[in-house]
C-alpha cells in the first residue's frame, strides 16, 4: 500500500501545443478563438515531415495535435519535384567473409576525403532554414521543426546509434557489425556506409551504446561476455575489451567526466573504471529493476520490470531511495545539469524527478508502448522521446511540443548531436537523419 501511494504522489503536468498556448492566451485577454481555416490537401508528390493526422485534434487527444498551422513558405515547397527526394534503398550489404576484428572498409568516400557536391536538395534545407519563425513562440534555443534529410540503410534492426559532431560520423549497432556513415551520407539517400566494423563473434549482437563526452571513443554492449571500447578518430578501431560477467548488456552510462562506465544486465550492475579500465565492483540490485540505468554526480538509478526507480550511493553502494510507478520502466536519462531525471514509462508517461530534492512530476499520456527513448539536447533547453513509431521533441521544463513525427516502422533507438543540429532514429533496417530547423 505504501509503494502504491508513494507513486501516486505526483505533480501531474501536460503536454501542449503553441496553438493551445495561444488559444488560453487569447481566451484569457477576453477574445474568442476562432479555429484556423483548413489547410488545403497537398499536391500530389509532396513531401513532408508531418501528415495531418485522421480526424480532429480533440478527437486524437492532446498528444497527437499539431503544433501550428502550415506557412506559405512551406507550402510553396510541395511544388518541388519529388524526384529530388525521393529514397532509393540499398541492398542489404551482408558481411559475407568477416574480416578479423576491425574496421572492413566499403566503398565510398574515406576517411579524411572531403565529400562530394550536395544533393539537389540541399536548395530546399537552406530554403528551409530561411523561413522566419513567429516572434516570441519558441525560444530560438529550441527547434521549431524538422525535415528529414537521408536513410542510412543499415540492412538489419538498428539497436542503438550515436551521431558524432567532432568526428562528423553517425554509427549504426546491430547484430554482428557497426556501420560508419560520414556527413555525405547523411544528406542523401541511397549512399553505402564509410566503413564497416565487423565483430570478432558473428552471433553477437550490439543492443546498447554510449558515446564518450569528447565523443572521439564508443563503447558498446549486449550479446557479448565483453564490452567494447572503441576509438573513433582518425579511423575507428578497438581500444579494449572488457571482459564482463554478464550474458546481456541492457544498458550502458558514462559519467561526465568519462572516468566511470555502468553497464546494466540481469540482476547487477557493473562498475567499470574506464581510465584503467578496471573492474571496481559488480553490484548486486533486484533482478527485475535492471533494464536501463543512468549515472550524474554521486549517484546511478536503475529500473525496469518491476516498476521500481532505485537511485544507489556511487561511493558506499547503498540503496538511496525506491520509488515505485506502477509501470515497466523503459528509459532512464537526465539532463546536461545533472539537476533532473527523466524516466520513460511503458504507458508512454514521462515522470521527471529532481536529482537532490523531492520534487516529482508525471507528463501524463496513457499510451502503451513497446519502445520508449528519451534523449535530452546538449542546451538542456528540449528533449526528444520515442515511442515506438512516433517523434515528440519538448521543450524543458515547460513540456512545449516543438515538433511531432510519424515514422513507418518502430523506432529501436535515437540519439541528438551535440551541436544540436541533427536528430537520428534507428528502426527495423535503417536509421533516418532529421536535420532540425530553428
Amino acid at each position: 500500500m505504501s509503494r502504491r501511494k508513494e507513486g501516486d504522489s505526483f505533480s501531474i503536468l501536460r503536454i501542449y501545443d503553441e496553438q493551445e498556448e495561444r488559444r488560453s492566451v487569447l481566451e484569457n485577454a477576453g477574445i474568442s478563438f476562432q479555429p484556423e481555416p483548413q489547410v488545403q490537401p497537398q499536391p500530389e508528390g509532396a513531401s513532408r515531415v508531418h501528415q495531418q493526422p485522421a480526424g480532429s485534434p480533440r478527437q486524437r487527444g492532446p498528444v497527437y495535435q499539431e503544433m501550428s498551422t502550415v506557412t506559405p513558405q512551406q507550402w510553396a515547397l510541395q511544388a518541388l519535384d519529388k524526384s529530388t527526394l525521393q529514397a532509393s534503398w540499398l541492398s542489404e550489404v551482408e558481411p559475407g567473409e568477416e574480416a578479423e576484428l576491425g574496421p572492413s572498409l566499403l566503398p565510398g568516400p574515406k576517411f579524411g576525403q572531403p565529400c562530394p557536391s550536395p544533393p539537389r536538395h540541399e536548395d530546399i534545407w537552406a530554403f528551409l532554414r530561411a523561413v522566419p519563425s513567429v516572434p516570441g513562440v519558441v525560444s530560438q534555443s529550441t527547434p521549431r521543426e524538422s525535415w528529414k534529410v537521408g536513410s542510412l540503410h543499415h540492412g538489419k534492426k538498428v539497436y542503438a546509434v550515436a551521431i558524432s559532431s567532432s568526428t562528423h560520423h553517425v554509427y549504426t549497432c546491430g547484430h554482428g557489425f557497426i556501420k560508419v556513415w560520414d556527413k555525405c551520407a547523411w544528406h542523401a539517400w541511397d549512399r553505402p556506409p564509410q566503413a564497416q566494423l565487423n565483430l570478432q563473434d558473428h552471433q553477437n549482437c550490439i543492443l546498447t551504446c554510449k558515446l564518450f563526452p569528447d565523443e572521439q571513443h564508443l563503447i558498446t554492449g549486449g550479446l557479448s561476455r565483453t564490452l567494447t571500447l572503441w576509438d573513433l578518430a582518425p579511423t575507428p578501431r578497438i581500444r579494449a575489451q572488457l571482459a564482463s560477467t554478464g550474458l546481456m548488456c541492457y544498458s550502458l552510462a558514462i559519467s561526465s567526466n568519462a572516468q566511470i562506465c555502468l553497464a546494466c544486465f540481469k540482476g547487477f550492475v557493473e562498475i567499470w573504471d574506464l581510465q584503467n579500465q578496471i573492474l571496481i565492483r559488480r553490484h548486486q540490485v533486484p533482478t527485475y529493476g535492471s533494464r536501463c540505468v543512468d549515472i550524474a554526480g554521486n549517484k546511478f538509478w536503475t529500473g525496469g520490470e518491476d516498476a521500481s526507480l532505485y537511485s544507489w550511493d556511487l561511493r558506499t553502494y547503498q540503496k538511496l531511495q525506491e520509488q515505485y510507478l506502477q509501470h515497466e520502466i523503459l528509459s532512464i536519462a537526465h539532463d546536461p545539469s545533472e539537476e533532473y531525471l527523466l524516466v520513460g514509462l511503458s504507458t508512454s508517461d514521462i515522470v521527471m524527478l529532481h536529482t537532490h530534492r523531492r520534487e516529482k512530476f508525471k507528463a501524463v499520456v496513457h499510451k502503451y508502448i513497446h519502445h520508449h527513448n528519451l534523449k535530452f539536447a546538449s542546451s538542456g533547453s528540449y528533449f526528444v522521446t520515442t515511442m515506438d513509431e512516433s517523434i515528440h521533441c519538448l521543450a524543458a521544463p515547460s513540456l512545449q511540443r516543438l515538433f511531432q513525427i510519424e515514422e513507418s516502422t518502430e523506432i529501436l533507438c535515437c540519439d541528438v548531436s551535440s551541436n544540436n543540429q541533427y536528430l537520428v532514429t534507428g528502426s527495423k533496417n535503417s536509421a533516418s537523419v532529421y536535420q532540425l530547423l530553428y
